[in-house]
């Protein structure tokens, strides 16, 4: 994308949110002698369920803050008009990807009644798989640098358009980016109005899970932190301390849910946004793509700052960021306890994949290569040691899989194994990668690996060979 489109649509944005940023009043009252808590979510953005969907459901916040407060829910698809209504004093509590915050930040810092703080995360991916590049099934491109040239879209100011415009760059080509919510951006990739389809949590592992979308570029190349956080109205949380701690408890107490229940918070989160669980559980459940942690990790805020003077470079409508004032972890801190700073320290999945590979019989330890087979009729499932030792289940579950999760072999991003790109290496091991991309680069290096489709590798493994 060239810089003079990226500044176009920025500006874009930029208006779009001052349009509704004329004024600011609070929402501390509800005229019944309650103090009201407004909070912006993004039902579908499931990495954000821990603050949104699931924490609505659960009923933890209301419980928490009791009958002298009333909570109203307002449910949006992207970042952008929470942070409109926060800056005109709306919305008091919201959460949005990393680029969205750091455009609420610079939204609202100029204006002291509506300044922004960031107070915790939902979920995060180290290398940036939360953000993906998907094309038509039939589309001849194999990588990223085939769609040089055509229509990609994306939500413009959000974490997946941020991954994009990045990967482009290391790419050394340029599109046109079509700005368009998620849903209508997936209407276009499968009518043919765009080429390409660069997009957040959950849409690339729901086109991908309808057969709607092939993936073409995996974030995880870039290597770069994405995360999802939660931020307040600072005059709000001056004003109720008690409802910002309550908030931060009920994070917490719905994000060890999360990570004692995954299956069952996947089916909820599933029946209250109509995605497949399957396509929710991909992200959220054991070794999901997401690591949900509510700690302010310094790995995440250092990409923040990077994040920061990427958009002041692409970009002279971005005012920056002051991330010292922006960030506050003092909220968090005395909600959580004496154990933050060692949890913030840490990055491992505390929802990691376990148990006994019942067809290998090996015990699951490594999340390099743990997979899970969740089967029809089922409520729990099943660890596998490995990929092929999945592929062995697979063979074996005749016709009554829901979904089965591999790792990349390099990036370790969880995907579907049967939208998996496979190669096949010495002695019968099977080796899945989320792109055609990945899978090449890692022939390159392997030469002994060769290439092999998914209905090969679960005959190949049926008939046995190395479970490694």
């Amino acid at each position: 994308m060239k810089e003079s489109a990226m500044r176009t649509a920025l500006t874009a944005a930029a208006l779009l949110l001052a349009a509704t940023a004329c004024s600011v009043s609070g929402a501390a009252g509800d005229g019944g002698g309650k103090t009201r808590l407004v909070v912006g979510y993004q039902s579908k953005t499931i990495n954000t369920v821990t603050a949104g969907t699931l924490l609505r459901s659960l009923g933890y916040l209301e419980k928490r803050l009791g009958d002298r407060y009333t909570v109203e829910w307002q449910d949006y698809e992207t970042g952008a008009p929470i942070t409109a209504k926060m800056v005109a004093g709306k919305i008091d509590i919201g959460s949005m990807g990393d680029y969205p915050l750091l455009i609420n930040a610079a939204r609202t810092q100029p204006v002291p009644a509506a300044r922004t703080e960031l107070i915790s995360v939902t979920g995060y991916n180290l290398r940036g798989g939360l953000n993906m590049v998907l094309v038509p099934p039939a589309s001849k491109a194999r990588t990223l640098a085939d769609l040089a040239g055509t229509r990609i879209s994306a939500s413009v100011g959000s974490a997946g358009h941020g991954t994009l415009v990045q990967a482009m760059e290391r790419a050394k080509i340029t599109a046109e980016v079509v700005n368009h919510q998620p849903a209508v951006g997936a209407a276009q990739l499968e009518s043919g109005g765009v080429q390409g389809y660069a997009q957040f949590v959950a849409w690339p592992g729901l086109l991908a899970f309808q057969g709607k979308g092939r993936l073409v570029y995996d974030g995880s190349a870039l290597g770069v932190p994405t995360f999802h956080g939660v931020v307040t109205r600072q005059a709000y949380a001056k004003e109720h301390p008690e409802v910002v701690d309550a908030f931060l408890k009920a994070q917490l107490d719905a994000t060890r849910y999360l990570h004692e229940h995954p299956l069952e918070a996947a089916e909820s989160v599933a029946k209250d946004t109509g995605l497949p669980a399957e396509v929710v559980y991909l992200y959220n459940g054991r070794d999901g793509i997401s690591t949900f942690d509510v700690t302010l990790k310094e790995p995440l805020l250092k990409a923040h700052q990077r994040d920061v003077a990427y958009l002041k470079r692409i970009s002279p409508d971005f005012s920056g960021v002051d991330l010292t004032s922006f960030v506050n972890d003092g909220y968090l801190r005395k909600a959580y306890g004496a154990a933050y700073d060692k949890d913030r320290a840490s990055t491992a999945n505390p929802a990691a994949t376990t148990g006994t590979d019942p067809v290998c019989g090996k015990p699951v330890t490594d999340p390099a290569t743990a997979s899970e087979l969740w089967l029809s009729g089922e409520n729990t499932t099943r660890p596998a040691a490995t990929p092929t030792c999945l592929l062995r289940q697979v063979a074996a579950a005749a016709g009554k899989v829901r979904a089965a999760y591999v790792p990349d072999t390099v990036t370790g991003t969880r995907w579907l194994a049967d939208q998996s790109v496979w190669l096949k290496g010495p002695g019968g091991t099977f080796l899945p990668f989320t792109t055609q991309e990945g899978a090449d680069a890692y022939r390159e290096r392997h030469p002994e690996t060769e290439p092999i489709t998914y209905a090969e590798a679960l005959r190949s493994a049926a008939e046995g060979g190395d479970a490694r």
